[in-house]
């Protein structure tokens, strides 16, 4: 355990908040020590863009002068936010210089209610360019996974992923539009939580992924992600009621066909299976049902959201595996293939699914395999991604494509030494009972709160 008297480097949003609105320390010394954490050691990970530095010791000074101080949920708690959304005071950089959109003269949604709730923006985190890709990376910079600096800390919010691991900030802002959220909390060992359709304000790009991208949180515990997603969701955060015995579908089957979980995932999904039982519930082997049309139209889809999001975007600039995807995009629009009946009637096949079987939740791998290496995947051609993204990470796609909240969470070590970790969804409305069941599991067998070796604490600059 840190000593607290030195730093709060390592501790959770839930342990700062608490302090700060007691007065035990202030915003101020706690944004100071993770400046500095972040200026020694985020040369190492690359998971920050842009860091505020000044800015953000003013805008903690702002908190610690706050008349309502001891009512504000994240009083103090240094924040990271995906590079996608505005931020007052920055560009929004959307992935590259390319898609970058001028400094934001207001800040999205999401960014206000952490503001408000407390919390102090100390940088933007990374992210592939327009948030497409399972790995972030770009010409200047790769971002490293803290478990492991040869391998990918994944994507999209793989920037906030690697900061949330490196102990950077306790908690961290990603969005999720095909898993950009879970991926990188399974590569990283942490929690991440997609919500729902409609639970959290979106705003994400031009048309939010036709309503498949939501934003939500990284975190290193349960409680701190039910802290995060009660903020933006604009909830009191009230205590999480254990789970009764709840009846739960587990299935190894991936969504994509001719790829199936390496040993390492499957060992994860047995350990949490275990876990289940152990408290209780009743876990039933049960494979959804993905249809084979479903993967072209969430492709299409996919592809299409890609092309909107670039439509005022110089094509030649873009890296080239963009400007496949892209492409494929527009193809995609003129030949009529998004369609809002089609996501409605998976919707529809899911929550049949879910209710004809009685399940309560549904257990899967987090990720099929490793997560690959840490390397300049924009300079590959779009084929060699597409190949690496949809081996490594076919399990959450469909669940953005019916609107059902999912929720990642680590399960000890991989064979490799890099984390395990499985993914939990339920119907629209069960983000509750997916935290209470993981914060359940957290207690039973807890996990390694960050990557080994971090976090590095650096001395505090006088």
């Amino acid at each position: 355990m840190l000593d607290r008297a030195t730093t709060w480097v390592g501790a959770t949003a839930r342990e700062i908040a608490r302090a700060v609105r007691r007065g035990d320390t202030s915003a101020t010394a706690v944004v100071a020590d993770h400046l500095d954490s972040i200026r020694a050691y985020d040369r190492i990970v690359g998971a920050f863009r842009e860091v505020r530095g000044g800015a953000a010791i003013a805008e903690a000074e702002i908190v610690d002068d706050q008349p309502n101080l001891a009512n504000l949920t994240l009083a103090g708690v240094p924040v990271a936010v995906k590079e996608n959304v505005p931020v007052t005071g920055l560009p929004t950089w959307n992935g590259s210089a390319t898609a970058r959109c001028p400094v934001a003269d207001r800040d999205h949604e999401v960014v206000r209610r952490l503001r408000g709730a407390g919390a102090v923006v100390v940088g933007v985190t990374r992210m592939p360019e327009l948030g497409i890709w399972a790995t972030t990376d770009d010409a200047g910079t790769v971002t490293r996974n803290p478990w492991r600096t040869d391998r990918t800390p994944g994507g999209s919010s793989g920037g906030s992923a690697a900061a949330v691991a490196a102990g950077l900030v306790p908690i961290a802002h990603g969005n999720d539009g095909l898993g950009s959220i879970r991926i990188p909390a399974a590569c990283c060992g942490v929690v991440g939580l997609k919500p729902g359709s409609g639970s959290v304000p979106a705003g994400i790009g031009s048309n939010d992924w036709y309503g498949l991208a939501e934003n939500g949180i990284l975190a290193t515990t349960v409680a701190d992600a039910h802290l995060g997603y009660s903020v933006l969701a604009g909830r009191t955060p009230h205590a999480l009621a254990e789970p009764a015995r709840l009846r739960v579908a587990v299935s190894l089957r991936s969504p994509v066909a001719g790829v199936w979980p390496d040993a390492g995932s499957r060992k994860g999904l047995s350990d949490a299976v275990r876990l289940l039982l152990a408290h209780g519930h009743n876990a039933v082997r049960a494979d959804p049902s993905y249809p084979p049309a479903l993967a072209a139209r969430v492709l299409s889809t996919w592809f299409a959201a890609a092309s909107l999001d670039a439509a005022e975007l110089d094509p030649a600039a873009l890296q080239p595996r963009t400007r496949r995807h892209v492409a494929l995009g527009e193809r995609a629009l003129k030949q009529g293939l998004i369609r809002d009946a089609d996501r409605a009637t998976w919707r529809e096949r899911c929550r049949n699914w879910f209710g004809d079987g009685g399940f309560d939740v549904l257990v899967t791998p987090a990720l099929a395999a490793a997560p690959p290496s840490a390397e300049r995947w924009s300079a590959r051609s779009w084929a060699a991604n597409m190949l690496v993204n949809t081996r490594y990470a076919p399990y959450a796609a469909p669940w953005n494509f019916a609107g059902f909240p999912g929720l990642v969470f680590p399960v000890g070590v991989r064979p490799d030494g890099l984390p395990a970790a499985v993914q939990l969804v339920g119907p629209p409305g069960s983000e509750p009972l997916l935290l209470a069941l993981a914060g359940q599991l957290e207690q039973a067998a807890p996990w390694r709160r960050h990557a080994p070796g971090w976090p590095r604490v650096a001395a505090r600059r006088r």
